[in-house]
């Protein structure tokens, strides 16, 4: 079991930190859904809200507090009397209450935003403290933008916060200025020189702003802090905030270094991950660890030849210890002979040389039009099926409906017969989906839908990437066009054709 010592507290801050940003505003039943998410990853403490700050927010709160259980619910109350009255009200039926009332404590912070003095910031932290600690037993207490605050006043704000009451202090590096070295010496200052700093909680809230938010959440970890405030996929204002998918696979992949541990179950990570990119339509880059698609997928010859050999010489984790399925050797353009043998031997198809080459022939060829090679291509390859089969758009056009979009789609398949189908849609995309699906008599749920430009002045394209995940495999599609309409529909019949021949092609005879 963990000592207090070597246990992180997680404290996601996702529904407020987080949901506060651009573009990640969650409604009320959104963010129910996600603090049950977040309870059932193990997380210690959920930053639920601001509840003074609108009544949704309050509802939410008050909801969170009531119906999920498992962890702490905390929420967020300036030192000022009607926040944390508010705060009281609505965790009034929580399993484990957490008022976390902050304050403003740089010189720029004091000057420019609040217009008090020293003293004055000491005032209202003593009463916000007191007031917290009447309702709650377990108050935290943050000093807004502490990095950029003089040292001696940090320890007397603390020190004023510790001695009515609270039980943990928040450390935060509100704009992302400092670096690992210097949060790890504050830290260890703090720790130091706090009275009472045996008896609290240190925590860490570091921002983005440098690209620096988990490694100084790290070296906070090393400077002593034993709380850290994150966040699934790292949102937040700015650039957002430590992704608590990174600090707690760090934490665990190198734990013979830190010496420390969290409760997070990590196989939930990928679920959780993607159950917030899909509340608020915000899908994380390719690229990013943990939860992005190139995770644990590998497209070069030379990695996917060490793969093949022993998976640790390019994998430090196990794809499942985070929630996915395995590792993925990618086919592609960059890919090798020996990733293309070993999956078609997966597949039931032993090939001698000439008849290998022949296929990783086709398949370089295939990369001129798409950026992965799917089993299905592969099987089709060896059944020596090679031309351009599946359904294609023949005409496509939407009409506005006001409250509703009608799309009537002309698709021609796989024997060249025509087939028109039309349906309605929340939106112009929706419509179109809809209409492809009965078209074609191929429906899936999307995972991922991505729309961007390519090129730039007359010689610019849509493309757009979407994926499904259909019994435990991944099919993705992409399209490009002048309209991003038909780009989008395009990318839609890929992946409904890969699908369709995955079906169809289960089994293929080999070479004769």
């Amino acid at each position: 079991m963990n000592s207090p010592n070597n246990r992180i507290r997680i404290f996601d801050t996702s529904l407020r930190d987080g949901e506060q940003s651009p573009g990640f505003t969650m409604s009320g039943a959104q963010k129910i859904a996600f603090a049950h998410a977040l309870a059932e990853l193990g997380v210690d403490v959920i930053e639920a809200g601001f509840p003074n700050s609108s009544p949704a927010d309050y509802s939410a709160v008050q909801t969170i507090a009531r119906d999920v259980r498992g962890a702490s619910i905390a929420a967020l109350a300036r030192c000022h009397e009607g926040d944390i009255e508010a705060c009281a009200r609505a965790l009034e039926r929580a399993e484990s209450p957490r008022i976390h009332v902050f304050i403003s404590s740089s010189p720029l912070h004091r000057q420019y935003k609040l217009n008090m003095s020293r003293e004055q910031v000491i005032e209202h932290a003593i009463m916000g403290v007191t007031l917290a600690r009447k309702h709650v037993d377990d108050v935290e207490f943050s000093a807004e933008d502490a990095f950029r605050t003089e040292r001696d006043f940090l320890v007397e704000l603390f020190n004023a916060a510790v001695a009515t009451g609270a039980t943990t202090l928040n450390v935060p590096d509100t704009v992302g200025y400092a670096t690992p070295d210097e949060i790890r010496e504050l830290f260890r200052y703090l720790r130091a020189n706090v009275q009472g700093a045996d008896g609290v909680v240190f925590s860490a809230h570091c921002h983005n702003d440098l690209g620096l938010a988990v490694a100084n959440s790290l070296a906070a970890i090393e400077g002593g802090a034993r709380q850290v405030e994150c966040t699934i996929n790292g949102i937040g204002e700015r650039a957002g905030n430590a992704a608590l998918e990174e600090l707690v696979m760090a934490l665990k992949v190198r734990q013979g270094w830190y010496g420390v541990d969290t409760g997070i179950t990590t196989p939930k990570l990928l679920d959780t991950s993607r159950l917030l990119s899909r509340i608020t339509g915000i899908q994380v880059q390719r690229n990013k660890a943990i939860v992005g698609l190139n995770a644990f997928a590998h497209e070069s010859g030379i990695h996917q030849h060490g793969m093949l050999k022993n998976r640790d010489t390019y994998e430090i984790m196990h794809p499942q210890d985070v929630g996915w399925p395995a590792s993925q050797l990618v086919l592609g353009r960059h890919s090798g002979r020996a990733a293309v043998a070993d999956r078609l031997r997966a597949l039931g198809h032993v090939l001698d040389d000439a008849q290998l080459d022949l296929v990783i022939a086709q398949a370089k060829a295939l990369t001129h039009t798409q950026h992965v090679v799917s089993d299905a291509d592969l099987l089709r390859l060896v059944a020596g099926d090679h031309g351009d089969t599946g359904w294609r758009i023949a005409s496509m056009s939407l009409i506005d409906e006001g409250q509703h979009t009608r799309a009537h789609v002309e698709l021609s398949d796989p024997d060249g017969h025509r087939v028109k189908q039309d349906a309605s849609g929340d939106g112009p995309i929706a419509a179109l989906f809809a209409a492809l699906a009965k078209a074609a008599g191929v429906d899936f749920e999307l995972e991922s839908y991505e729309v961007h430009s390519m090129g730039i002045g007359r010689d610019a394209r849509g493309e757009a990437n979407l994926s499904a995940r259909i019994g435990g495999e991944t099919f993705s599609g992409q399209g490009t066009s002048r309209d991003v309409l038909e780009a989008s529909a395009i990318a839609w019949l890929e992946v409904a054709n890969r699908l369709l021949r995955s079906y169809a092609m289960q089994r293929v005879p080999a070479f004769a």
